[in-house]
């Protein structure tokens, strides 16, 4: 009676089984991007031209006079470690000479700005099915935090030489001497090495993402900045209208 039991479970389980997958499988496919009408490729190139479109804009909007400076999110201002100097010449009549310093600094981030834009279109190209599915159904700014991870290091070495010519060439490196110079007139303070380059990178890029989430933001949200029949498909898909 036993053995006879197991034998009607074993075809039980037998037939079960394929019943079974084809149910998750067809589960799989309703919630699946595809069964929406959008192919693999479409999801791809639509988040691919998504991006394109937000970097271009990005670079537009930063890599152009008062690009930073003119822009309160983003604007450049002296180094933390820097303040107690600031606040002190100020205080002696040198505000005039430390609002210029601030000024060169993101003259210096706005030259650089347009060195972004083949960077940012390599790590474009590189972005799999995988990636772009994931960004679809992600965050307003699921794509500038994933572009952020993956490519942050790069962008910074690759960024800073163009960073370092510039402050050379708006005297971002003469007005900090200047200014260093000048601090021997506040009392108490001690003159520390800093990386003005490495700071001045940090925050073109940190202003630079932040108008590229922006920008996707829009895309996701406004149904007006979505410029394309392409965007048009596939960010309506998602339901945010």
């Amino acid at each position: 009676m036993i053995r006879r039991t197991l034998t009607v479970l074993a075809i039980i389980l037998l037939v079960a089984t394929p019943v079974a997958a084809q149910l998750d499988q067809l589960l799989r496919g309703l919630s699946s991007p595809s069964s929406s009408g959008l192919g693999d490729a479409k999801i791809v190139s639509g988040l691919k031209e998504a991006l394109e479109i937000g970097t271009k804009n990005a670079v537009n909007l930063t890599g152009r006079p008062n690009g930073y400076f003119g822009n309160a999110a983003i604007k450049i201002l002296m180094p933390e470690k820097l303040k107690t100097l600031e606040s002190g010449l100020r205080a002696v009549g040198y505000g005039p000479q430390v609002d210029e310093f601030i000024l060169s600094m993101n003259s210096a981030a706005e030259q650089a700005a347009p060195a972004a834009r083949q960077i940012f279109g390599d790590a474009i190209t590189g972005m799999t099915f995988d990636d772009a599915t994931k960004i679809l159904h992600g965050s307003d700014t699921a794509a500038t935090d994933y572009f952020k991870d993956k490519t942050a290091d790069k962008l910074s070495t690759a960024f800073r030489p163009t960073v370092e010519r510039a402050m050379n060439e708006v005297g971002v490196t003469r007005q900090y001497n200047a200014l260093m110079g000048q601090a021997k007139a506040v009392p108490f303070f001690r003159a520390e090495s800093y990386d003005l380059n490495q700071y001045v990178v940090g925050k073109s890029l940190d202003g630079l993402f932040h108008v590229v989430g922006e920008e996707e933001r829009k895309i996701r949200t406004n149904p007006t900045a979505r410029v394309t029949d392409l965007l048009k498909d596939v960010f309506g898909s998602t339901g945010k209208r």
